[in-house]
């Protein structure tokens, strides 16, 4: 059979190692695996939203309300907005399909950083579009900038703020500065899936929805409640944008795209800040930690304003082989190696967890591991 074309160099999207391919290949008790590969909150969610989910358990054989009436407008009182200037999505990576899917073509471009969310390069080769990427790991908006002026095709600008998988954060006013050299037909998707952690540490990495759509009406903003709020499994994200540009991604919605359940918890979810606020104040408690840990051993970590940590090495040690030999104690990072870089990524967790990858990682970093 022959398929599109497109799909010929296209990869398929890797995620973390699930706990139960870790307990069938590397028969570790299920009890003694940790897994800090994909950021969720290890606190989970709020109980509030526990009652709530169970609660509404026996309304499974009803579709969810397609028009999530009750969740836009907790969102839009949220920020500010107006709830026709929201979508919710299976996650915030469906509205990056509907955004990719709504502007890019074979004609056109899309740009983004050279280390960046895997699904923005994903949804973009799906239309045929070419991929342009900055030449830093990182982002550099000089770099985005000199790319987008040397062409007239970029039809999308992705900037992940903080980024994921490295953690590094840009403050809004370098962004806007940004934005003010993009014309005003060039979507920009401004990803904030981390931006409640951001925030809370720095007021100046701050980007405030409400702000950005008013200033900028190409750009769509983008949040999730698998993050911070703990509700990764509901698969719950949401975009904010001007009407016109929520009214075009709507066409690219299919129906019922919530349960009914993630409708529930997300909606529930809003209501309790507090447990919010709590599990992000723990996060960087327990990343100080992290920093102490990369200096007393002599690695280098890049500064995060979210709920994981990048740790890179040098030469003498690799990344691969270290990820390897932490499953085989039951510890689940994300290894960074398949972005070229010779380095990890780690959920802060629970200080039980954090505790127990530090101990383990030191055993084996300091194992005089060959590369």
């Amino acid at each position: 059979m022959q398929y599109n074309k497109v799909l010929d160099n296209l990869k398929i999207y890797e995620a973390g190692k699930p706990i139960e391919l870790v307990v069938r290949e590397y028969g570790v008790d299920e009890k003694d695996i940790i897994k800090l590969a994909s950021n969720e909150n290890p606190r989970g969610c709020s109980p509030l939203v526990q009652d709530a989910v169970c609660k509404d358990v026996g309304h499974m054989n009803l579709y969810p309300d397609d028009s999530s009436y009750e969740l836009k407008e907790a969102l839009a009182k949220r920020f500010g907005v107006n709830s026709k200037n929201v979508i919710i999505g299976a996650g915030s990576d469906q509205i990056i399909s509907f955004g990719v899917h709504a502007k890019a073509n074979e004609k056109n471009s899309v740009l983004m950083a050279k280390t960046t969310f895997a699904m923005y390069e994903i949804y973009a080769r799906q239309t045929g579009t070419t991929i342009l990427k900055t030449p830093s790991n990182q982002h550099n908006l000089s770099e985005f900038l000199e790319i987008y002026k040397s062409r007239e095709d970029i039809a999308i600008i992705f900037l992940c703020l903080p980024n994921n998988p490295l953690g590094e954060c840009l403050d809004r006013d370098e962004v806007y500065k940004f934005l003010d050299e993009i014309d005003k037909d060039t979507l920009v998707i401004v990803d904030g899936a981390y931006q409640e952690y951001a925030k809370y540490i720095d007021k100046n990495k701050e980007i405030n929805p409400k702000e950005i759509i008013q200033k900028y009406p190409n750009v769509l903003y983008l949040g999730t409640f698998s993050k911070a709020y703990g509700l990764g499994g509901m698969r719950c994200g949401y975009g904010i944008a001007k009407e016109e540009m929520i009214e075009a991604l709507l066409k690219l919605r299919a129906p019922f795209n919530i349960t009914t359940l993630s409708l529930k918890a997300a909606i529930v979810a809003l209501r309790d800040e507090d447990f919010v606020q709590n599990c992000i104040k723990e996060n960087f408690e327990q990343m100080e930690l992290f920093e102490k840990f990369a200096k007393e051993l002599g690695f280098d970590f890049i500064k995060s304003y979210t709920n994981f940590i990048t740790l890179e090495f040098k030469d003498s040690k690799n990344s691969t082989q270290i990820s390897e030999k932490l499953l085989k104690k039951g510890i689940i990072v994300r290894n960074l190696g398949a972005y070229g870089m010779n380095a990890i990524r780690v959920t802060i967790g629970t200080p039980k967890q954090n505790v127990r990858f530090m101990q383990e990682f030191r055993d084996i970093y300091l194992d005089g591991m060959e590369v």
